[in-house]
Formats: structure tokens, sequence, C-alpha cells
């Protein structure tokens, strides 16, 4: 067990309801259909303060190695976190309830309508707005961890190795984390 100094401010308090998780996990949904990141950090960070910035980042990070969305997962994570498998049934429900009923919605609107110009439009410069939103998320959160400066040395690494020179994910983090657990360690003494 942890002494009281290590103890999260937030880990004392009592979590939300399975209500609660619902409808924020709802909230979260509906604001970044397409891309809920970045709308899942400003509810569970900025709004509720169910996590801090690095309690955040951690999750995602254990997140993004369980296969799935990372937002799906999170929802699972977040939902038995506070309320076991109740709470992870509702925040998993109020994520997926809402993107599918528009998402049949929008299905059936673009078979008929998708080859309007005008309709093409409209999706390029959504597309547009989810890559402004999930650059907007990854600056957060490396503001969030100024005080590990080695995190943004690796996250540039990660991206250069996957994203610029195009070897395999799985091979990129396989590389770097070794290095990135020693230097984490390292810092956190």
């Amino acid at each position: 067990m942890t002494d009281d100094a290590s103890v999260s401010p937030l880990s004392t308090a009592p979590g939300p309801s399975v209500p609660d998780l619902f409808l924020t996990f709802l909230r979260i949904a509906l604001s970044g259909f397409g891309g809920a990141l970045p709308f899942a950090r400003r509810e569970l960070v900025e709004r509720k303060g169910w996590l801090d910035a690095r309690e955040f980042n951690d999750l995602l990070s254990i997140c993004q190695l369980m296969p799935g969305p990372n937002i799906v997962n999170m929802s699972f994570c977040m939902g038995a976190r506070f309320a076991g498998f109740l709470g992870a049934a509702a925040a998993f429900g109020g994520l997926i309830l809402a993107p599918c009923v528009i998402g049949i919605t929008i299905t059936a609107i673009y078979l008929r309508y998708g080859q309007v110009p005008e309709v093409s439009g409209i999706l390029r410069g959504i597309s547009a707005a989810a890559i402004g939103l999930f650059l907007a998320l990854g600056l957060k959160m490396a503001f969030a961890e100024r005080r590990s400066p080695h995190m943004l040395v690796f996250a540039a690494l990660a991206f250069a190795g996957a994203g610029l020179m195009g070897y395999p994910l799985p091979f990129v983090i396989l590389a770097l984390a070794p290095f990135s657990i020693a230097a984490a360690w390292r810092w956190s003494k």
C-alpha cells in the first residue's frame, strides 16, 4: 500500500455515479463524433476533475496498448475504476449510443446524396477539423509533461520512426520502450 503523501487528491474524492459516467461519456461522444479523445480530456480532466493531466496521459498510454479504439478502452477503464462492471457498461453505453444512431443516419444520407459536390466538400472540411483537434490534444498532453522533457524526445522518435520512416508501429514501440522506461525511471528519482 502507498503512504498518504503519494495518493492523488482525486483518488480520495468520491467517484462519479453510474448515471454520471453514462451522461459524461454520452457528452464526450456527442462532442467529439469522429475524434473524441480531445473532448474526453476536456471532460475528464478539466471539467469533471476525475483525473489529473498526468493520470489521463498514463491511462491513455495503457489504452493505446490494448486492442480496440483508445476512447472505448478509456470508457471501460474509467467506468470500472469508479463503479465496477456497471460503471464500465454505463460509460461504454454512453459512448456508443449516440454515434451508432448518428452513424446509421449519416450513412443513409451519404448513400443517397454522397455524389453531390457540396456534400463531398463538407466531408473534407470535417476531416481537416478532426486533424486540428488531434494536434491540439497532442500539444496539451506534451505541455502537461513539462516536468519530464525526455517524454517529448521519445514522442518525436516514435513519430519519426513510424510516421516519417514508415517502420511498423509495434517495432517502433518495442525498440523505444526499454529506453523510455529507463529514462522515466531515472527522471522519477
